[in-house]
């Protein structure tokens, strides 16, 4: 098994492959939907990570992903910008999980 890179910053990309993962670079809506679709399609692919500037800007594609695919698992990462997250991003995600405030 092994993880995948999607990005639209080609540093990230460089920083990725550095540490022994392949993946490629996109820009466009169309490059977006085909790279998703070949990294879900190779049962190889594990994780597959996505800079979180592409979620933010094609959000229809990565749901559309999510809904109809169990596997792999999609994951998404701050580039070298930082993230895009509040700064309780965590404690947010697990009070709406569990409904429970922390």
């Amino acid at each position: 098994m092994k993880m995948f890179l999607i990005s639209e910053n080609i540093n990230t990309f460089t920083g990725m492959r550095l540490a022994g993962v392949e993946g490629v670079v996109v820009h466009e809506k169309d490059e977006v939907r085909e790279a998703l679709q070949r990294a879900v399609q190779d049962k190889d692919n594990a994780i597959i990570l996505l800079t979180e500037k592409l979620g933010k800007d094609f959000p229809e594609i990565i749901a559309d992903i999510r809904l109809n695919n169990q596997q792999p698992l999609l994951v998404e990462i701050p580039d070298r910008y930082g993230t895009g997250r509040r700064p309780d991003f965590i404690t947010a995600y697990i009070n709406e999980a569990i409904g429970v405030k922390l």
